[in-house]
């Protein structure tokens, strides 16, 4: 304290464990300088406060030679020579029984329309009925939309269409040459003509209360379509504009 107080400065009290400077510290420290501290101390292996016992050794899944890895990396698969070469980036297989969503392949089925024998992937069997075919499909729907079947069922049809229709009809099947208007099929195709469409369905006139069905056999409102064409249509496959235009009406 005497020397402090009369020289302005204390004297050393400790030494560098480093370069064996005397120094002066009020607190316990072993180095005089941030640069003796990094020379004399090492933070390689063991001396790292991040060391967890070093690397360990493993054979690599390619071609079982031994290496060496870091416990705190991913488990050592592969050693450097096999991971230079990709060799371990070969996809695994995926096909047939390899696959892990694999089902057993393709099951037979029984078209409920045909009864003809066909397969499918049990990922693509749906539904409650086996159909072979668009074709199969497009008959069942037919037979099964019909009636309280029918997703706009109401509790009965709309009656007959009554005075008017026959000859709308006809004329439909002359301007449209007896041609779907969406798919071409003709009347030659078809065995028999086509069907004629309302583009807006008598129910709606039928449920007006200042129109009748009569009201809704005029030109502008029919067109000429397959009965495939015509059951897509009924059930929104073909929009109104798309059909007046078809029919170039205006």
């Amino acid at each position: 304290m005497h020397h402090a107080q009369v020289h302005g400065e204390p004297l050393p009290n400790r030494e560098c464990g480093a370069c064996e400077t005397e120094f002066y510290s009020e607190y316990e420290q072993k180095y005089c300088s941030n640069a003796c501290r990094e020379e004399a101390v090492s933070f390689a292996g063991e001396n790292n406060p991040n060391y967890s016992g070093g690397k360990e050794t493993t054979a690599c899944e390619t071609c079982d030679a031994e290496f060496e890895y870091y416990p705190s990396e991913k488990p050592g698969r592969f050693c450097p020579d096999c991971v230079e070469m990709d060799g371990w980036r070969d996809p695994p297989s995926l096909t047939s029984d390899d696959n892990p969503q694999y089902e057993g392949g393709k099951v037979e089925l029984t078209c409920e329309v045909c009864d003809a024998a066909f397969e499918r992937y049990p990922s693509n069997v749906t539904g409650e009925v086996s159909l072979c075919s668009e074709d199969c499909r497009a008959e069942w729907l037919s037979e099964a939309f019909t009636g309280e079947g029918h997703p706009n069922w109401e509790g009965g049809t709309t009656g007959p269409y009554g005075q008017g229709w026959n000859e709308v009809r006809e004329r439909a099947l002359e301007r449209d040459d007896r041609t779907c208007l969406l798919c071409g099929a003709d009347a030659d195709d078809l065995d028999r003509n086509p069907d004629v469409h309302h583009i807006v369905p008598v129910r709606a006139f039928v449920e007006s209360p200042v129109l009748t069905e009569a009201d809704a056999h005029t030109l502008d409102n029919v067109v000429t379509l397959c009965p495939a064409c015509h059951r897509r249509a009924e059930f929104g496959g073909a929009s109104r504009a798309e059909l007046r235009h078809r029919a170039g009406i205006a």
